[in-house]
């Protein structure tokens, strides 16, 4: 088993930075790729980026947050991390962290990110 444990979120005026981090414990080995979705009060979760677990993995990102988002993994520790500059209202959401794991889809509790002046 794994489990997936999120901090970081917060109150962030517009332009603001926050940094979330996702770090997981348990079964972790068998952890391949990991992810940052959110999810806005109304609307569907969405990608924010995937990252693979490896060295010299990919790591994409959606086009809304590309310039703005840099996402830095942990290989060894299965650890995410997940530097949000430049923050805009529309970035308000609960993030979750999310893990693939044996082939199945593991997902933290989440963390509330809040843009607002």
């Amino acid at each position: 088993q794994v489990q997936l444990v999120e901090s970081g979120g917060g109150l962030v005026q517009p332009g603001g930075s926050l940094r979330l981090s996702c770090a997981a414990s348990g079964s972790i080995f068998g952890i391949t790729v990991m992810g940052w979705y959110r999810q806005a009060p109304g609307k569907q979760r969405e990608l924010v980026v995937v990252a693979t677990m490896a060295s010299g993995g990919t790591i994409r990102y959606a086009d809304s947050v590309k310039g703005r988002f840099t996402a830095s993994r942990d290989n060894a520790k299965k650890a995410l991390y997940l530097q949000m500059n430049s923050l805009k209202p529309e970035d308000t959401a609960v993030y979750y962290c999310n893990a693939v794991f044996s082939g199945m889809n593991v997902w933290g509790k989440g963390t509330l990110v809040t843009v607002s002046s």
